[in-house]
């Protein structure tokens, strides 16, 4: 298995936990030449979240039962870093899973501090895995890339970054509109697990077309292709990650490391004996198109879906309200809901539209000023002189601008000077 070298040096690391910073970041000790420094990982934000925030998602709540996990013991077994080298060695894998120290560490935190959110992530990938799957296949692409969400969000489809990434697969505002997720007022598909997880499989291929390794593919989809470029440049060009490893941002130093545990734990969870929190088969589901604007409420109203429910069926409409007359939407029901919807468009849409849809009402604007009409009475002629503007005639017979044009078929601002003028004062 491949060491991790920086500038050709064999780098042997120690992990420990500051109690301050425990749920953020790792010291490492690196040993380069006989001489030893300190440096500082951050830890993915995936890695500090509580369990109690994953467990309170709509889908966690309704069909994964935290208090039964098959009896997870609280023991981790102890095992020698050559079954982690072999072990990871017999993963049927494209994606390179070296070992050493550092991915050592970060498969001791999945399997003690973090072995509960194991647990639960086990169950979560019975909601997710074959989404990821198939877009993944598609595209051809490694199907252990599927791990990948759970290093960005712990499979938390509510997850927002400090930054603002957004979704499952936290795609950032600019990114996700490169690769077609609609973002505004309303809607946020970053927040869609299918279409979500389509533009991740695009947008992982065109990274891979750029470094052909998919080390540095996952460290790319992290920290961003100029990060990547640069600390390639500052290694003297080299394209290996662990080459670059000293010049990258501190989370993706331990953000490749943490993919690899991930692989690992979800392959081996029983040697460790983490068991899936118990999960029930979620309801099937389909989606309904909408070409008018519909508020959650009517829909909770008339075909009795539980606004919850409905929430976590279409987490990219922001506001509760699917904005269907700027372009047909996809509306996301329990697969019994979906005739009543169709059967009762009409009800529904209707219902309660004034009170839900205040801010689309049509309202009638009063001219407060009368408006001068050409041709009633007896106009006054007067003379344009040189110098004159249509703004100070107006203002000096006190009418206004637009019916001096009006009265005389005049087209803009421009004036002739010796031409007369019609003015009524009615």
């Amino acid at each position: 298995m491949k060491k991790l070298i920086i500038s050709s040096c064999l780098l042997l690391a120690t992990l420990s936990t500051s109690p301050l910073r425990a749920q953020e970041s790792v010291e490492v000790v690196i040993t380069e030449n006989g001489t030893e420094r300190q440096d500082t990982i951050d830890l993915p934000r995936s890695m500090t979240y509580p369990l109690d925030s994953l467990l309170n998602d709509w889908k966690a709540k309704t069909y994964i039962d935290p208090g039964k996990d098959c009896n997870t013991s609280h023991e981790n077994p102890l095992f020698s870093d050559s079954v982690y080298i072999d072990r990871l060695s017999r993963m049927p894998v494209i994606i390179e899973m070296p070992y050493n120290e550092i991915v050592r560490k970060f498969i001791d935190m999945y399997a003690t501090r973090l072995r509960n959110h194991v647990s639960f992530m086990l169950s979560a990938c019975n909601f997710y895995m074959p989404i990821f799957e198939k877009a993944l296949d598609a595209y051809d692409l490694p199907l252990e890339l599927k791990y990948l969400p759970i290093i960005e969000s712990a499979l938390n489809p509510s997850a927002v970054s400090r930054a603002g990434a957004a979704g499952l697969w936290q795609f950032m505002l600019r990114t996700g509109k490169l690769y077609g997720l609609e973002s505004n007022s309303l809607v946020d598909e970053r927040r869609d697990p299918i279409k979500a997880t389509w533009a991740a499989a695009r947008y992982l291929k065109d990274l891979y077309a750029i470094y052909n390794d998919w080390n540095l593919v996952i460290a790319a989809y992290n920290c961003g292709p100029g990060n990547i470029n640069k600390a390639v440049r500052r290694a003297g060009g080299k394209t290996d990650y662990w080459a670059i490893y000293n010049f990258l941002p501190r989370e993706t130093r331990g953000y490749v490391p943490a993919f690899i545990a991930v692989n690992y734990i979800m392959s081996y969870y029983c040697k460790h004996n983490i068991c899936p929190m118990e999960t029930n088969i979620p309801e099937a589901t389909d989606t309904v198109l909408v070409s008018r604007n519909l508020h959650f409420e009517q829909v909770t109203d008339i075909c009795h879906v539980p606004m919850d429910e409905l929430k976590s069926l279409n987490p990219q409409y922001k506001r509760n309200i699917i904005p269907g007359n700027s372009k047909p939407q996809t509306l996301r029901l329990p697969i019994d809901a979906i005739s009543a919807f169709i059967d009762n468009q009409d009800t529904i849409y209707a219902h309660r539209q004034a009170e839900l849809f205040k801010n689309r009402r049509v309202v009638a604007v009063s001219d407060t000023k009368p408006r001068a009409v050409a041709g009633k009475g007896k106009p006054t002629l007067y003379k344009i002189r040189r110098g004159d503007t249509l703004g100070q005639i107006a203002e000096r017979f006190h009418v206004r601008t637009r019916d001096l044009r009006l009265w005389n078929g005049i087209v803009g601002n421009r004036i002739t000077a010796g031409k007369t003028l019609k003015i009524y004062n009615n």
